[in-house]
């Protein structure tokens, strides 16, 4: 009983320095850790967020890129990282909602290990192929696929990460089977594919806007559900594949336990961030959608993604040990 009684004032404490502290947080550099490599489509946002939120809060925010193993690497540090709100993790959507379907051993849960934010940002995918690729058109690479069974080959940044389950989500739909090459990223990824070394890729828009507009890609369709502004006359895959419709996320989270009083601090200023026109204008420009969720949206959304990426992990024997 005494043990109990314990344990309820020491977490009444903790909570009430968070309330007493909350309005003076942070006081020190805050760390925000992006578990892909520098210049993809999940560290841009990170960076454009971090910018503004350092004057906000006049401290150093500082971006620094954990890649590996889908993510999760980076994950498991934000994990076990202290309790205090000095270290974020800005996370895609698969790091959150994937990754526990597919590894074997995964070093951190993401329901358990995490307090959610906000969903930053979202983006459509982009089906690319080099330029000098014979595939002038979807119809033209499905149909050469299902003539020549996992004879193509697709980029992916990681087995588990968006792309990964973009392209295998785009296979499955298609009714055809190709080989995934996985990469540290998206950046090495579409390099190999603007040098021919791979076939194809359904891949975040981020990462392949600049390359498409310079002529170094193809792109032969995108992930959303109607035609999206900069890529004008690239028709959506669901015109082809009825239904299809896909889109990456990009969010922050904390470690568990951080008190309330500064997730709501770190919202309401992510929020004020966001609204910002210059950063909004960047973001549209390079194909995303800022979000800007609650903290309990961005919970059920996550959950409700679980459910549909677990699906389709297990049709896809999508599994890394």
């Amino acid at each position: 009983m005494i043990r109990k009684l314990f344990a309820v004032l020491v977490a009444f404490a903790a909570v009430s320095a968070g309330v007493a502290n909350a309005d003076d947080w942070p006081t020190k550099a805050v760390k925000i850790v992006v578990p892909f490599p520098a210049g993809g489509a999940t560290d841009v946002p990170a960076r454009l967020l971090a910018d503004r939120l350092s004057k906000i809060w006049r401290q150093p925010v500082i971006v620094e890129n954990r890649p590996g193993a889908g993510g999760a690497l980076g994950a498991a540090e934000v994990a076990r990282a202290a309790a205090d709100g000095y270290t974020l993790l800005f996370p895609s959507g698969s790091v959150m909602t994937v990754n526990q379907f597919v590894y074997a051993k995964l070093p951190y849960d993401p329901v358990r290990d995490f307090s959610p934010i906000t969903n930053v940002a979202s983006s459509p995918q982009v089906l690319v192929v080099p330029k000098q690729s014979r595939f002038e058109t979807m119809e033209a690479l499905i149909a050469h696929a299902r003539s020549n069974p996992s004879k193509l080959t697709f980029a992916h940044a990681g087995v588990g990460s968006q792309s990964h389950l973009a392209n295998e989500y785009f296979l499955q739909q298609a009714k055809i089977q190709a080989v995934g090459v996985p990469y540290k990223g998206d950046p090495p990824a579409v390099t190999d594919i603007i040098g021919g070394n791979i076939d194809f890729s359904v891949i975040s828009l981020g990462a392949s806007l600049a390359n498409v507009k310079g002529g170094k890609l193809r792109a032969l369709g995108v992930t959303s559900r109607e035609e999206i502004a900069q890529l004008p006359g690239v028709r959506p895959i669901g015109a082809v594949l009825t239904g299809f419709e896909n889109t990456g996320w990009f969010g922050l989270v904390a470690p568990a336990n951080v008190p309330p009083t500064i997730v709501k601090k770190i919202y309401q200023d992510a929020l004020a961030s966001l609204s910002d026109a210059d950063l909004r204008a960047q973001l549209d420009a390079m194909g995303f959608r800022i979000v800007a969720n609650s903290p309990e949206a961005m919970a059920e959304a996550m959950a409700s993604e679980r459910k549909r990426w677990a699906q389709i992990v297990l049709e896809r024997k999508i599994r890394q040990d």
